[in-house]
């Protein structure tokens, strides 16, 4: 790609290759390459979740995920309610308080956490913060506290590098927010104890349903310590004392929509058939690696995260000089109505820039389409 042009004579000038999925949004996002809905199996669709033929397709959307994820058999992994935030708010509701905690934010979502155990917890963490772009330092940590953080922050494109910076010695339990993360990096397992997520990030899944894993430092927690707080019906885990098995054997707390059970069953199986999660997490790569080349052929576009080492191959946040929000809005609403890119303005709490989701489901060709279309924004926006 050679280096875009700029002036009177680039103004205007529409590419003519567009992205054949525009489908840019960071959640929900892009489904499965090939997918449509009647290539889901309907035959649960108006049976009891609770039946044996639902209990089965429950089931299986866990085996698969357990498959995928490559996940030990000492872990658990239950469907819940509420999203990847529901699933974080029920591990928080119900295993903290035992011992101190820590809170990591360099982002929305993990200062959401922080929220929550400050003003509806009343925990008094110790808050760890970075800025937009940047991580906090990992090595300040301490473990003999509970330590919540996300793996993956979805509204600056910031990860952390692997889980080396989480002893094998702790003390305390390590709870990881990792919806944009699970299917794109590979997960340390023996150092999560808690991880949670959501089918709509880099599966393409629909929302409202969460997944919750467990560890048995968790599950030791939950069978030995009891919350001084009431607990909602949808947060309750345990029972006479005991986990619910249940729970992650596909008997859900509360009903769940068994449409979007099919949904993630097929795009697991679709995972599956490409070759699993090497090839989710190739796919990813190789998205970013082509939204990388896009930003270093324009000195206007940066990323937010500086660090490669450090930057999100999934939801990759960049900044165009000088641009404020009303600029970025602009263009993205330019790239929408030309059925280009959907749904790419950052987030509304991260500084005024574009994000790009670079997930297993998104085709690296549709990504190189992108960056002559970014250009013609730009010029079409500048003033």
């Amino acid at each position: 790609m050679t280096k875009p042009t700029s002036g009177a004579l680039a103004r205007n000038a529409k590419p003519t290759v567009r992205p054949a999925r525009p489908y840019f949004s960071s959640g929900p996002c892009a489904k499965p390459p090939g997918w449509s809905p009647d290539q889901l199996d309907t035959k649960v669709l108006g049976r009891s979740h609770r039946s044996g033929l639902g209990k089965q397709r429950l089931a299986l959307a866990i085996e698969l995920m357990r498959d995928m994820l490559e996940l030990p058999d000492s872990h658990r992994i239950g469907i819940v309610p509420g999203s990847d935030t529901g699933a974080f708010e029920m591990a928080m509701w119900t295993m903290l308080g035992e011992r101190g905690v820590t809170t990591l934010a360099w982002e929305s979502f993990g200062e959401g956490w922080v929220t929550d155990a400050v003003k509806q917890l009343k925990l008094d963490p110790t808050v760890i913060r970075a800025d937009y772009g940047a991580l906090p330092d990992l090595g300040a940590v301490d473990w003999s506290t509970d330590v919540l953080f996300t793996w993956n922050g979805t509204t600056s494109g910031v990860r952390v590098p692997d889980a080396e910076w989480i002893p094998a010695d702790r003390e305390g339990l390590s709870f990881a927010d990792a919806t944009s993360a699970v299917f794109a990096y590979r997960i340390d397992w023996a150092k999560i104890d808690v991880a949670t997520f959501s089918w709509q990030k880099v599966l393409g899944g629909e929302g409202g349903h969460g997944v919750l894993i467990l560890g048995p430092r968790a599950v030791e927690r939950l069978e030995g310590f009891t919350p001084d707080r009431p607990l909602p019906k949808i947060f309750r885990l345990v029972s006479k004392g005991k986990l619910a098995e249940g729970v992650f054997r596909g008997e859900t707390i509360n009903t769940p929509s068994m449409l979007a059970v099919e949904d993630a069953i097929f795009a697991l199986q679709w995972a599956k058939g490409l070759g699993g999660l090497d090839t989710l997490i190739a796919r990813s790569n190789a998205n970013a690696a082509a939204l990388d080349r896009i930003v270093e052929e324009r000195d206007w576009l940066q990323h937010l995260a500086a660090d490669p080492a450090i930057r999100s191959t999934t939801s990759v946040c960049l900044t165009l000089e000088g641009a404020d929000e009303a600029r970025i809005k602009a263009i993205a609403k330019l790239l929408e109505a030309e059925n280009v890119a959907y749904d790419i303005a950052g987030y509304r709490d991260a500084p005024p820039g574009l994000r790009i989701w670079c997930g297993a489901t998104v085709d690296a060709s549709d990504v190189e389409a992108l960056g002559p279309w970014l250009d013609w924004a730009w010029e079409e926006t500048a003033t």
